[in-house]
């Protein structure tokens, strides 16, 4: 597509997968309108891991220089709440070696590579959605000033999350595509280190159906991770995320680390508190409106999927649409397809990943506890492979899916 051919699109949330796509759709030669529902770009950001399939979209995307891996070197510990520790796993040790980051790193880097003529909408949010074989017209309301205008666009991208608006304007409500695990999740920064930890120092309290993770960097204040089962989610918004997690963790002492992680998380000015959802449909696109990251597919982050597939669900896009220039729905098309195999993995190895952060059943637990020491012998080690699934790895989180894509194809397969 040529710039003088370019369409004009339109993308809805300034996360990861929006701020990607509108640049690698801007290098396309669309013409991006990027809008933010908040009033600006957001700075703070929990972890995330970015394992190769990220790293390789990453690279595609001209990021890879704006951002590093964080991960500490420091030994991690398994903490109990009589105060007694062992040496633990971090997650920068599960097969794959993933890079540590924060979200805002990511966002950061995405940012710095969209161009300066993509225009940017801060406080904006879509209202109405209707297309028709030309174009979509979208009403879009500024929430300062509370006035609407109707655009005309080629394309829209729906890129605004869990609980899309644009999801619920095009493809229905919520309910219809959001599939609740039971759990929940409560994730903030800590400013400094917690109580009985090194700087550096990460660290997990593994309990049946609740744990608490530090997540420690080599140049950055921790985050944390709280999760938990529960069987109302819906209660679990009904009072403040500190009184849900002292419950959920109560009615015993929390003891040193656990209680002072908790006591942060009363006075955390940005805190994530959510139940953990996937989301799922049989088709990302319809006519010209398209789903993006956590909006079409959301693996949740049990997954460790959700940065590394929204970064290359956007580049793959950008490259669909070159290949199948005048012919959106054979582009769409043959984006889905290329992709979908590789996200309907991550959404079904999520219930097996949800192990890695909580465990159900004391069993469990002590298996996890073994693994560090099985991994030193031969055998140990193909078993603790097994378990952590070490060939699936090398096969879906760390592949080149953009590379892997034959040079030419058709809506049909490969030309």
């Amino acid at each position: 597509m040529t710039e003088s051919e370019a369409g004009r699109v339109l993308v809805v949330g300034m996360g990861v997968s929006g701020i990607a796509t509108a640049a690698r759709l801007r290098r396309a030669g669309w013409r991006p309108v990027l809008i933010e529902k908040a009033p600006e770009r957001r700075s703070g950001g929990y972890f995330v891991a970015l394992f190769g399939a990220g790293q390789a979209a990453a690279r595609r995307l001209g990021m890879a220089g704006a951002i590093h891996d964080r991960a500490s070197l420091a030994q991690g510990l398994d903490l109990a709440r009589d105060g007694s520790s062992r040496p633990g796993m971090s997650y920068a040790d599960l097969p794959g070696k993933p890079w540590m980051m924060l979200r805002s790193d990511v966002e950061q880097a995405a940012f710095a590579v969209l161009p300066d003529d993509v225009e940017i909408r801060y406080s904006t949010v879509p209202t109405a959605i209707e297309q028709d074989a030309d174009g979509v017209d979208v009403t879009l309301l500024d929430t300062t000033s509370n006035t609407a205008t109707t655009e005309r666009f080629d394309l829209v991208v729906g890129a605004d999350g869990l609980r899309s608006t644009v999801r619920s304007l095009v493809f229905g409500p919520h309910e219809k595509y959001l599939r609740r695990m039971g759990y929940m999740v409560a994730a903030f920064q800590y400013t400094g280190t917690p109580a009985g930890l090194a700087p550096g120092q990460g660290a997990t309290l593994l309990e049946p159906d609740r744990s608490m993770w530090v997540f420690a960097f080599s140049d950055h204040d921790p985050t944390i991770m709280l999760t938990y089962r529960t069987d109302d989610v819906d209660a679990e918004f009904t009072r403040p995320p500190a009184e849900r997690v002292r419950a959920a963790f109560g009615p015993r002492p929390l003891g040193n680390v656990l209680g002072d992680v908790v006591g942060a998380l009363e006075s955390a000015d940005d805190v994530l508190f959510d139940s953990v959802e996937q989301v799922r449909l049989d088709r990302w696109h319809k006519g010209r409106v398209v789903l993006m990251g956590d909006a079409a597919w959301c693996v949740t982050l049990y997954a460790g999927m959700g940065v590394s597939s929204g970064l290359t669900g956007a580049d793959l896009l950008g490259g669909m649409l070159e290949r199948h220039p005048g012919d959106l729905g054979a582009a769409l098309s043959a984006w889905e397809r290329a992709l979908r195999p590789y996200v309907d993995h991550y959404q079904d190895g999520a219930f097996a990943d949800r192990k890695i952060f909580v465990v159900d059943n004391r069993a469990q637990l002590l298996l996890r506890r073994a693994v560090p020491m099985l991994s030193r012998f031969k055998l140990g080690k193909r078993l603790t492979d097994r378990i952590m699934r070490l060939d699936e790895i090398a096969l879906y989180k760390n592949a080149d899916i953009v590379g892997a894509i034959p040079e030419r194809t058709t809506v049909g397969g490969t030309a």
